[in-house]
């Protein structure tokens, strides 16, 4: 080999040297932006007994994995790539939050190391869900974070709620009670307002649906019964679960509340609508008007 590359040298230097001004003049950047693929030598065989010569494929820098070089990837993608190895051979649970948050901000970020900015995600909002709770301008406020980036978080979030729902839907949620609570606190524990919501259920007490009905301030928003009423009517519901948050963390109801709910109870017992409770969702906790007596 080596001396048919002196051979090569000898006959073909000037071809060779231009190549190399050209491969010279590659832009910088990752790999596979910059890299010019080496022609095959005329020595190198496919590994077969007639001696055909065939090129190889050229492998960037960043899928060298197996050639016993000191460093098999010199860039962001090498790194890229042992994360996605990390994540599908040892799983989820072997990457840290700010890895996951890194590895999602790739799908919205093809060149560059995430890494501090996933760092600096968590740092501003304190933890990874909160991240992905955060609201959307919030989100665009943090330097470095666009279109592509926040939307990516915004369909993970809705995934992850779309899942939950998916647990609870069509299935009689009073026997399924933990359930419903881990759903309803992925809706609203991280709600920086105050949010009301109806689980409106058939006669096997199945959820029909889940709806928002009304968004309010940090501490009040306003319900009004007979809204209430009339929706449970036109989905044909036979009984009803309100629900709503407060963003304060403390599940603790106010008079407000308890009046509220008898108002929404009295409204609906008029025409055969029954209310099974009123559930509070907190920070981590939860509380229930009818466990508290209140109901």
């Amino acid at each position: 080999m080596v001396w048919s590359l002196w051979r090569d040298l000898l006959r073909g230097g000037g071809k060779l040297k231009a190549r190399s001004a050209r491969a010279s003049r590659a832009p910088a950047g990752f790999a596979e932006d910059g890299a010019v693929a080496p022609r095959p030598y005329r020595g190198e065989t496919s590994g077969r007994s007639n001696g055909t010569y065939v090129p190889r494929r050229y492998t960037p820098p960043a899928e060298r994995r197996d050639e016993g070089l000191p460093f098999p990837s010199t860039g962001p993608h090498g790194h890229r790539s042992r994360m996605r190895d990390k994540l599908l051979t040892r799983g989820p649970e072997a990457l840290a939050d700010y890895e996951l948050l890194e590895m999602l901000l790739f799908l919205a970020m093809p060149r560059g190391d995430t890494k501090p900015l996933a760092k600096d995600l968590i740092n501003r909002f304190g933890s990874f869900a909160n991240v992905l709770a955060a609201p959307q301008a919030a989100l665009f406020d943090v330097p470095g974070i666009g279109e592509h980036s926040v939307s990516a978080m915004t369909l993970v979030r809705a995934s992850a709620l779309r899942m939950a729902r998916a647990e609870v839907m069509d299935r009689p949620v009073l026997n399924n009670w933990d359930t419903l609570i881990s759903y309803l606190t992925a809706v609203l524990a991280r709600e920086k307002v105050e949010q009301f919501r109806v689980l409106f259920l058939d006669t096997r007490n199945r959820l029909l649906a889940d709806e928002a009905q009304a968004r309010g301030t940090v501490n009040h928003t306003p319900v009004y019964p007979r809204e209430v009423v009339k929706r449970a009517l036109e989905l044909q519901a036979t009984a009803l679960i309100l629900v709503h948050n407060h963003p304060s963390g403390d599940p603790t109801p106010s008079e407000a509340d308890v009046e509220m709910t008898e108002d929404v109870k009295s409204a609906a017992e008029t025409l055969g609508i029954k209310l099974h409770d009123h559930l509070i969702i907190g920070n981590g906790r939860h509380l229930s008007l009818r466990r508290e007596g209140l109901i």
